[in-house]
């Protein structure tokens, strides 16, 4: 019997038929998207062969849901680069980069929700409550994005749409210099953002 910690074991078989092993039933791909909702854990295995296959059963029920008229989140730019990093450099940093993100949204989220609750129906001052946090979010995706802009530099030799040659004296000591400062400055954030998810588990 599994210890009440441990993630739901979904076992998928050949037909494509989806059995929740904890409630001895058979389940849809919205199911196991309810089920991520209230934040409840599963782990998904092919029936037949044991197999781990989590990953592209979640990459599935994203992708259905972004098929659904009016539920588009991932816009096309954020596509295209997302599939520009597979096989790229940057892609061993991308992973982390998205779940921490993600991780910090969530907890920014779960505040801007608390404040919207008390806020319904209440003055104008409450409302501004929720302006701030609004504006809290949107530092927080700008600082993510910033630190990520910044590890990408590192990764290439020119920004975006300037292809020059490299700098050479004076100019070349400050560009290093400046990557080392931008490389310092990224291990600081990175270090203090790990911290901090580090403390809330």
């Amino acid at each position: 019997m599994p210890v009440k910690d441990d993630p739901v074991v979904i076992k998928k078989y050949a037909n494509r038929r989806l059995y929740n092993t904890g409630t001895s039933t058979y389940v849809t791909l919205d199911d196991l998207a309810e089920m991520v909702k209230k934040g409840e854990d599963f782990t998904v295995q092919d029936a037949k062969t044991g197999d781990d296959i989590t990953h592209p059963v979640l990459t599935q029920i994203i992708f259905e849901l972004e098929n659904k008229e009016g539920q588009n989140m991932l816009p096309i730019p954020f596509l295209r680069q997302l599939i520009s990093f597979y096989g790229d450099q940057m892609q061993m940093i991308v992973p982390s980069f998205l779940e921490q993100s993600m991780i910090a949204f969530a907890r920014e989220q779960e505040r801007f929700r608390e404040q919207m609750k008390s806020a319904m129906g209440k003055t104008p001052l409450d409302m501004m409550k929720v302006s701030t946090s609004i504006k809290a979010l949107e530092e927080q995706t700008r600082r993510n994005v910033d630190m990520f802009q910044k590890a990408m530099r590192m990764f290439t030799p020119f920004p975006a749409g300037q292809h020059e040659a490299p700098a050479s004296g004076e100019a070349a000591r400050s560009e290093t210099t400046d990557k080392s400062d931008d490389l310092a400055e990224l291990k600081e954030q990175i270090a203090a953002m790990q911290k901090k998810i580090d403390s809330m588990g």
